[in-house]
C-alpha cells in the first residue's frame, strides 16, 4: 500500500478521469502528488480530493508555461504522467483542420514538450508515462486524426526511451474507458455503446479508470519496463 511512500508524482491532467484516478492510486500508495490541468475550478476540486501537494493550470501546448512549471518544481521528482484531452473524430472529408492540429500538437508536440522538460527533473530510475488510445489499431471512417495520435505516441516513448535513460518512458494505449470524456464525446449515446461492450468485450465489462490508472502505477514501480506500450482495452481490438 505504501509502494510509492516519499516519492512525488505529477500529473499533467490529473484534474478528471484517467489522470484523477491515477492520482488517487498514487496517493493512497504514499505519493505526494501534483496535479495540472485547464480548468482551473475542476482542477481546484480534484487537487482537495486528492490531497494534492500543489495544483497549476497549464495547458500542453504552452512550451513556456511548461518549462517554467517544471522548472519551479523540487528536484528531482520521481514520476511524471501525460494525458490529454479527447481525440476529434470527424472523416477527413469533414475534417475541422484547425481542430485536429490542435489535438495532434497536443498529443504529439506536447508529449515532445515534457520528455524534454522531464530530462532535467525526473530521477534516474523514475518514470514518465504517456497516455493515448488504441485507434492505430483498426481503421474505421472518423478514426483517422485519432488513429496518427495513438500510432505515434508509442513511437515517441520508444524513442524517449533510449535518449532520456536512465529515465524510463512508456505509453499506456487505452481503448474505451467509462470516464467524464467518453460521456462528454458520446451524449445520449453512450448508454448504448456501455451495453454493447458489455456484451462484446471478451472482459464482458466496461474498462474503468482505475484499469488504466493500475497500469500506469505498474509502470512506476516496474524499473525493468522502458520503451513498452501497454494496451488496456478489455480485448476490444480482439474483437471485429
Amino acid at each position: 500500500m505504501n509502494a510509492l511512500e516519499g516519492q512525488t508524482v505529477v500529473v499533467l491532467g490529473g484534474s478528471s478521469g484517467i489522470g484523477l484516478e491515477t492520482a488517487r492510486l498514487a496517493r493512497e500508495s504514499g505519493a505526494e502528488v501534483m496535479l495540472t490541468g485547464r480548468d482551473s475550478a475542476r482542477l481546484d476540486r480534484a487537487g482537495v480530493a486528492v490531497g494534492a501537494a500543489r495544483t497549476a493550470r497549464l495547458d500542453l501546448g504552452d512550451t513556456a508555461g511548461l518549462e517554467s512549471f517544471f522548472g519551479s518544481l523540487p528536484a528531482p521528482i520521481d514520476h511524471v504522467l501525460v494525458t490529454g484531452g479527447g481525440p476529434t473524430y470527424e472523416t477527413i472529408a469533414e475534417l475541422d483542420l484547425d481542430a485536429a492540429r490542435r489535438v495532434l500538437d497536443e498529443h504529439l508536440l506536447g508529449s515532445l514538450r515534457v520528455a524534454r522538460c522531464s530530462a532535467g527533473r525526473v530521477r534516474p530510475g523514475g518514470s514518465l508515462t504517456l497516455l493515448t488510445g488504441s485507434h492505430a489499431r483498426r481503421p474505421a471512417p472518423g478514426l483517422t486524426v485519432a488513429a496518427i495520435a495513438a500510432a505515434s505516441v508509442p513511437v515517441i516513448a520508444a524513442n524517449a526511451a533510449v535518449e532520456l535513460a536512465p529515465i524510463r518512458v512508456n505509453a499506456v494505449a487505452a481503448g474505451f474507458v467509462d470516464t467524464p470524456l467518453s460521456a462528454r464525446l458520446l451524449g445520449d449515446q453512450l448508454d448504448e455503446r456501455k451495453e454493447e461492450l458489455r456484451q462484446t468485450l471478451p472482459i464482458r465489462r466496461v474498462v474503468s479508470a482505475t484499469d488504466v490508472a493500475a497500469t500506469i502505477l505498474h509502470l512506476m514501480l516496474n524499473t525493468a519496463v522502458t520503451g513498452a506500450t501497454f494496451d488496456v482495452d478489455g480485448g476490444q481490438q480482439l474483437i471485429a
